[in-house]
Parts: C-alpha cells; structure tokens; sequence
C-alpha cells in the first residue's frame, strides 16, 4: 500500500510537480470520460425525457461541502449516473420534442473538445490569430451557403461573429443602433428612442431593450392575428411609426423573426424593412430557430428581403448541429458594431491591431474573453459537407409532416397555424364535448379547451416518454411539437403520436363518463 502522498499524487492525476495536466493520467480519464457518453448517447432511450425529480432534490444526495482530499474520477463518474443524470431533462433524447432543437453531432463534441484543450482567450487577433482568422472564414462559408447579400460578408464590406446566444447579438445591434442615432440627436435624447418589434417576438429583445437604456414607454409591440399566421403587419407598423414621428420620437430599431418561438411564424422582410428604410432605422432579422433551413434551396425563399436589412443572426446551436453556445451574426457595417463596444486599454495595445489589418471580435461583443468556438462549426460543416447538413435538415421537415398527417387524421385535434418548418403547432379541437355547469341562470363549460390541451400536455410529460412544450397565441392554449433532435427517426414520431392518443383518450374518456 502507498504512502498517502502516492494516493494523492494518483488520485489528482500523476506527478505531484502537475497534478492538473499530467499527459497520460489525462488520456486514462479522458477515455473514460468518452465512454461514459457513447454509453449515454447508447442507452438515451432509457432515461425519461423530463426529468422526474423535486425542486432541491440534488442537495439530500450530495455532501453540505467540498471534498477536503482529492477523490477519483470513478467516484466521479458514479455519483454523475446516480444523482445526475436523473436530474437532466434530456434534450439529445430522439423523443424531445420540446421548445426548438439544441442539435449535436458528433462533429460538435469534438470540435467543442478540442476548443475547451486549447482554451485560449481570443479577444484580439494577437492573443491567438488562428481563433480570429477560422471564425472569419467559418462565417463567410456559412454566409455563402445562406446566400446571403455579399454586404453581409467579410468578401465585401461586411462581416461576421459568433456570439454565445441571439439575445447577446440582439443587445449589441441594438446598442449599435442607439449609438448611431445618439451621435445625430445627442445623448441627452435618449428618451426619444423608439424601438419595435410583434406580439411574437423572442422576449430577448425586451431585456435588451431594458439593458440598452430604451425608455420602458417606446417599446413598440405590433399586434399579430391567426388570420395572417401571427406574422407582423407592416401596414400597422407604419401607422406606429408616424404616430411615434409626429409626437417627435425617434423610431431607431426594428426586429422581424423568421420562425417565432411560439408558432414558427415568419415575417415578411421586404415590406418591413421598406418601411423601416424611409426612417432610417436599423433592421435586425432574427433567424435563431429557421435560418439553418434556409441553406436548403427550397427553404431560402424565407429571408428574401434579408438585403433590406443590416444584421442578420442564427443559432448554429438549434438546428444546425452545433452544440450549445454558437450564435452567427452577419453585419454590413462592422464599423457600427466597434464604435459602441470597442476599448482600447494600454495592456492590449499591439502591432497588429494599429495596422488595422486584424479583426479583433473584442470589439464585436459584450465580454473582452471568448472562446474558441469557430472550431466546433468548422468540424460541423467539413464533417458533413454542405448536401448531407440539408439532408439532415430536409429529413426533420419530412418526419414533423408526418406527425402533421397523424394529427389531421385524428377528428378530435387540429392543426394552428400551418406548418412552415419542423414544428407542428396543435391542439385537441375547441369543439368538442365539454363538461357543463350552470352558474347565474348560464350553462358553461365547467373545464375550458385551454385547461384541457394543459392537462394533456402536462400528463403526456410527466410519463416520461416523450416531451412537449406549449404557448399561447390570440387566447388559445397550443401544443409544440418541434423535431430537431438528432437521434429522432420516423419511429419516435409514430410512438410519439401513440403516447398522445393513449393520454388524450384517458383525459376525454374520464369526461365522458363523468357527463354520463
């Protein structure tokens, strides 16, 4: 038996002089560590989709504090099976269907692997120009396969940036935006400042706002309807606009959606942005969930209009294979973005930087630090090539067809809004029989269609076989069920429909025989 220097020494990872990075304890662990996901990935299936746990469950499994002497990564890995994963709800699962996709790949994990063994810190081109220079390729290859307008391109006058997430690249054009205008009207004027965007619209636009100094009163939401599948009116948002210029505010941003987060919707660019263009307003589209889909030829014809605006952004982490955090954002006016959020302290003054040769995507985002995550997209795209990342893409629209047909064929529900991409948006029909009551001389349901569409919801995720999620859009009470998952098959799509047929016959059959 070792002295207890030894235990330590091995227990920590080798070499007492570099117990954090000893080369071949490394390799033991990390190919451990690798098993232990192909193992989850393997066994997935197996695991409810939302986790079943109670709020502070994980406090009674672990100990009140941290470990005095170092313990192995099989008591590790142990305890991660035993008390974490119950705790996950599992969004690689092929029978998440919930929210909108965060697609992995195999190609991702690597690629994120290998970013996390560099970790390197590339605030400016000096502190690692490979992690600079991929990120503006990897941005204009993707650019080209959006066909984006060459403006948005590092190829023209353009230019691209991963950011973490979309609210990050919503508040940084938005602070772009407000400082353009501040130069015009003066700082003092910043109460003026109007900005816009639909009822459907992703509410990090709305924190942006609240953080970008926009006053509480300017914050602009335009009314959609079912009738025009939720998508923004430009007519309305004209009448918006000049009622806001004639009470002398200044209309400075517009945001438009290509897929909301409740329904999908898309809003139509080329009349918005004529009209945010008459006031010389700044357009951001917002594609976090359906700009993937758009390098699929068919699908492109959603950002038409993308040329009228002047950033553009999507969620490599969503639908496009990623792993989470991974935001494009195209800009024409680079220069727009670095005059609100560039510094210039004396420790990173450099060569390069003075030669203005360099991009230095510092001066691109909130935070001075940021990961290497151009790497993860380029294993993503050479991994799978252009034709087999639309194959992915084509083969999801396909399978939430499928699931559409399954729904219309049912008498009892019906479709929402149509369909545009790969989330059906349904719902037990508002039509049938309902439970009555009569209260005050009146006969009313005693349970609404909007409770009962929550009830199934609710019953459908407690079994734990697949997961949904809702929203409610003009009143109604919907059911989402987004395919994106990269494991989900046509399989999981028809014992998907069987689970909510099994638990929308308990839930009606219980009404019935209560009406009997």
């Amino acid at each position: 038996m070792g002295s207890l220097g030894d235990n330590l020494s091995r227990m920590a990872g080798g070499d007492t002089n570099n117990p954090l990075l000893d080369p071949e304890e490394f390799r033991r662990q990390g190919h451990m560590v690798v098993d232990f996901i192909a193992d989850y990935y393997k066994n997935i299936e197996k695991h409810p989709v939302m986790s079943q746990v109670e709020p502070g469950y994980l406090k009674t499994r672990l100990p009140t504090s941290a470990p005095f002497y170092p313990e192995s990564i099989e008591t590790i890995l142990s305890d991660i099976e035993n008390h974490i994963v119950p705790g996950i709800t599992h969004w690689q699962s092929p029978n998440y269907f919930g929210y909108f996709p965060s697609s992995g790949s195999m190609a991702g994990f690597l690629g994120e692997m290998l970013a996390t063994g560099f970790n390197v810190v590339g605030f400016n081109w000096m502190s690692s120009p490979a992690a600079t220079e991929l990120e503006s390729i990897v941005m204009d290859w993707l650019g080209e396969m959006l066909k984006l307008p060459k403006s948005f391109l590092f190829s023209g006058n353009g230019g691209g940036v991963l950011q973490g997430t979309t609210c990050e690249a919503i508040l940084c054009t938005l602070v772009a935006a407000r400082d353009r205008a501040l130069r015009i009207i003066g700082n003092d004027n910043i109460g003026k400042l109007v900005v816009y965007c639909s009822d459907q619209t992703h509410c990090a636009f709305k924190k942006a706002s609240q953080i970008a100094g926009i006053h509480p009163n300017n914050f602009r939401v335009i009314p959609t309807t079912l009738s025009s599948s939720f998508s923004m009116c430009p007519k309305i948002l004209q009448k918006t606009i000049i009622d806001d210029v004639e009470a002398k505010l200044v209309p400075i941003f517009l945001l438009a959606t290509i897929g909301t987060t409740s329904t999908s919707a898309v809003d139509p660019l080329i009349p918005l942005c004529k009209v945010a263009k008459k006031y010389e307003m700044w357009v951001h589209v917002d594609a976090a969930y359906a700009g993937s889909i758009c390098i699929c030829p068919e699908f492109r014809h959603f950002i038409n209009g993308v040329e009228g605006a002047n950033s553009f952004s999507l969620n490599a982490h969503k639908w496009f294979f990623t792993t989470l955090d991974c935001c494009c954002l195209w800009v024409k006016d680079p220069a727009a973005l670095t005059q609100s959020l560039s510094t210039d302290p004396e420790y990173l003054k450099n060569k390069a930087t003075e030669s203005k040769q360099v991009v230095d995507y510092k001066d691109w985002q909130l935070a001075l630090s940021r990961r290497f995550r151009s790497l993860k997209l380029w294993l993503v795209l050479r991994s799978y090539g252009v034709e087999k990342l639309r194959g992915f893409l084509r083969s999801h629209v396909k399978m939430a067809k499928l699931f559409q047909e399954f729904v219309m064929g049912d008498e009892r529900f019906e479709i929402v809004v149509p369909i545009n991409f790969a989330t059906v948006c349904f719902r037990i029909k508002s039509n049938i029989p309902l439970n009555t009551e009569r209260m005050n001389g009146m006969i009313r349901p005693m349970v609404s269609i909007n409770e009962i569409n929550s009830k199934l919801m609710d019953s459908v995720n407690n079994s734990g076989r697949i997961y949904m999620t809702h929203s409610i859009v003009g009143g109604i009470f919907l059911l989402r069920f987004a395919v994106g998952a990269s494991l989900t098959e046509d399989k999981h799509i028809v014992e998907a429909w069987n689970v909510i047929k099994q638990h929308a016959d308990v839930i009606l059959n219980n009404m019935n025989n209560h009406n009997q």
